[in-house]
This record gives C-alpha cells, sequence and structure tokens, in this order.
C-alpha cells in the first residue's frame, strides 16, 4: 500500500549550488511497518537547517541523501492517525512531540536528523507522515499549555535542556557553591530561541542571567521573561572578520572601539568578574569578544553554528584561565522525556502565541526568515487544524 499526501518539497538543484525554492505537490510514500505511526503535524517550528537546507550550504541535502527531493521539518507538534501493531505507547488522536533524532550513536545521541540528512525520512512539510515509534513523544494528556506552545518548545527548548546540564555540570566541576553561589554566576547568550531557554533555565537555577538581542520587540520578551536584556545597537560593529581586521584601518578601529563597548558592560554587569557560562550560537563574527568575556575558569558552550564553524584561539592562554568549552548536539530521548515532564511542571515554556504561518504562507516564512525579518524566536507554521 501506497500512502499519498500533499507536500512542501526540496527538489535536488544542479551540481552548481544555487538557492531552492519549495513546491508544492502530491508526495507518496510506503505505508508505515509494525514499528511505524502514521501521523499527521499539527503545527511546525521553522529550524536553521531548514533554510541551510534551501542554502544548500554547507550541502545540498537532496544530493547528499541521494534522493531526487526531500520533505523537510524536524520540529512541532503531531497527531497519530494509526499505530503499527508492535507500538503498544501510541494510539490515534495522540498528541506527540516530533522527536528530531533518528540515526543515533550507542549511547542515543544524535547523528543525523529527520526531515534533514536522515535518508528516506519524512519532515513536518508534509500533510501526513509515516515514523518510527522512537520519533515521537507523547505530550501530558491534559497539558496546561497550548500546541503552539509546545511546537515552540520542540527541538530549541531539548536542545537547550541538554546544553546547559552540560555546561553547568562543567562550571560546577572547578567552582563549587561554597566558592561562587548560584546568585553569583553570571550567565550570558548570544543567538535565538535555544539561547533564551537556556537562560531561562539558568534563571529557575537562581543565575544572574542577560541575553543580547537587536530588535525592540526581542529585547522586550527578553525582558518580560525575567532576563536582562542587552541592546546589541550598542556595539553593533563587533563583527569580527580577520582579513578586513588586518587589511582595513577604519574597520579594524570601529571593531576595537565596539569590542571595548561590549567588555565594558561585560565588567560592569557581572562586577569586573565576568562572565560564568557563555553561550555562544553564533560562531567567528563574536567569538573572539566572547572569550575575552569569560570569567576564569568560566565556560564557553555551543549548541550551534549560524555565522562560521572554523574558530581559532590561543590554547596557552585558554589553559592558564581554565576556560572549559563544550558542545553539543541536539538532545537524548530520555532527557527530553524529562524535559517535557519539567516544562508542565514548571512553566519553562515559550510564551503562547497566535502569530502562525499558514499552511500556503510557507515559502513566504522561508523568505522572511532567510531575510531576517520575523521577530519571533519561535517561527511557527500550521499544517493541520487540530
Amino acid at each position: 500500500m501506497t500512502i499519498k499526501t500533499e507536500a512542501w518539497v526540496l527538489h535536488a538543484g544542479p551540481e552548481r549550488s544555487e538557492l531552492a525554492t519549495l513546491v508544492k505537490e502530491d508526495f507518496s510514500f510506503p505505508d508505515m511497518t509494525e514499528d511505524e505511526l502514521l501521523v499527521e503535524p499539527i503545527y511546525g517550528c521553522w529550524e536553521a537547517n531548514m533554510t541551510h537546507a534551501l542554502d544548500r550550504k554547507p550541502v545540498d541535502i537532496c544530493r547528499q541523501r541521494g534522493e531526487s527531493r526531500v520533505v523537510l521539518g524536524n520540529s512541532g507538534v503531531v497527531r497519530v492517525l494509526r499505530a503499527g501493531a508492535s507500538v503498544k505507547q501510541f494510539r490515534a488522536g495522540d498528541f506527540c512531540l516530533y522527536f528530531g533524532a533518528k540515526i543515533t550513536d550507542p549511547n542515543g545521541y544524535m547523528l543525523k536528523a529527520p526531515g534533514y540528512d536522515a535518508l528516506g525520512s519524512l519532515g513536518m512539510l508534509a500533510k501526513q507522515i509515516k515514523i518510527h515509534r522512537r520519533q515521537i513523544i507523547l505530550l501530558p494528556v491534559r497539558t496546561r499549555y497550548s500546541l503552539r506552545q509546545w511546537a515552540a518548545f520542540c527541538l530549541r527548548y531539548l536542545t537547550a535542556w541538554s546544553n546547559w546540564h552540560v555546561a553547568y555540570g562543567a562550571w560546577r566541576l572547578q567552582m563549587d557553591r561554597e566558592e561562587i553561589p548560584d546568585e553569583e554566576t553570571f550567565v550570558w547568550g548570544w543567538g535565538g530561541g535555544v539561547v533564551l531557554a537556556e537562560l531561562a533555565l539558568a534563571k529557575l537555577k537562581g543565575c544572574q542571567v542577560f541575553m543580547i538581542a537587536s530588535q525592540d520587540e526581542r529585547l522586550q520578551l527578553i525582558h518580560d521573561m525575567g532576563i536582562t536584556p542587552i541592546d546589541r545597537r550598542l556595539f553593533s560593529a563587533l563583527d569580527f572578520d580577520e582579513e578586513q581586521y588586518r587589511l582595513d584601518a577604519a574597520y579594524k578601529q570601529r571593531y576595537q572601539e565596539a569590542e571595548k563597548t561590549f567588555l565594558d558592560l561585560i565588567r560592569e554587569y557581572t562586577a569586573g568578574r565576568g562572565v560564568s557560562i557563555f553561550i555562544e550560537n553564533i560562531g567567528v563574527p563574536v567569538f573572539r569578544a566572547t572569550v575575552k568575556a569569560l570569567a576564569r575558569q568560566g565556560v564557553m558552550t555551543t549548541c550551534g553554528w549560524k555565522k562560521g564553524m572554523n574558530l581559532q584561539f590561543v590554547r596557552a592562554i585558554e589553559c592558564i584561565n581554565r576556560h572549559i568549552y563544550v558542545h553539543t548536539h541536539y538532545a537524548r530521548y530520555s532527557e527530553s522525556r524529562t524535559a517535557i515532564a519539567f516544562a508542565e511542571e514548571t512553566g519553562w515554556i515559550p510564551p503562547d502565541t497566535t502569530e502562525v504561518y499558514g499552511w500556503d504562507d510557507i515559502p513566504q516564512l522561508a523568505r522572511d526568515y532567510s531575510a531576517g525579518t520575523i521577530t519571533s524566536y519561535f517561527p511557527l507554521f500550521q499544517v493541520n487544524a487540530h
């Protein structure tokens, strides 16, 4: 039996990379096996990896997978339609989170993501999809929160949960609470929804939390969540480019002035101590300044690489300063279930919103995200009614 549905599809590009557009068309796939489920996506959340796929950077996902077309999307809420014979923990009508790890290492950590680089996988940009039973997690039956909030929570908050626990653990390996209590632990972040979620966790710990942003709407949200907002526009020239720094004297001066403004703010807000844990999901443009902002024994933690993956630092200086670098990628299935239970109990979940792109507006969402005109940290789209 073959299942036919409607989907927004990414087609393979020519050998020379060029920007892609999504095409709405019929999409067919074989019926589910006994370990799979047929589900319908309700709300999805646009993720950076979807834009990477459309940009065909760093790779053409279709060519990498050896497939002529791919259905993207690995974050959101689905409703179960049918369950395979061996699937006992889910039933028709259940609302679940789409768990974005299809291929893992032996310890359960993600290697390849469904709806992105995992062969044969189907993402959220389809009216119906089939997925393995380990690719969804049941939501609390009588949840206090909307399906929109859970869709926003899905990938970003699960990623934040895993990264924060490693980063905070690394901090406490060197600095115990008797020396520096949580109330004197300074946690800063650059980035998007993952950083916001992680700082919200740090705040629940009692840490002093700060987030850098450049849009008024985002700065207001950060403030409303009890996090100290830092206006990026105060040091907008903090955008490091090694070659330009070496060759352009005017650029170098602007950069140095911006870096000084940034580091002066760090000293002011941390009483001269420096940042205890810095969540840095941007990359090259801010990495140099972020390293300088760290306290001794400070932790630089990341789970993203929005603007540059290849970084340089002086190993001797970092050893002397006892800086720890943490790198994580998404989360394990088991810790994701724990994170969902924690969110339901404590309210650690994104604020609700009615700003949702419709099914036919998804290409516009892709364009808006790429252009940087979306103010929400959690760009939602609706696939099916609920």
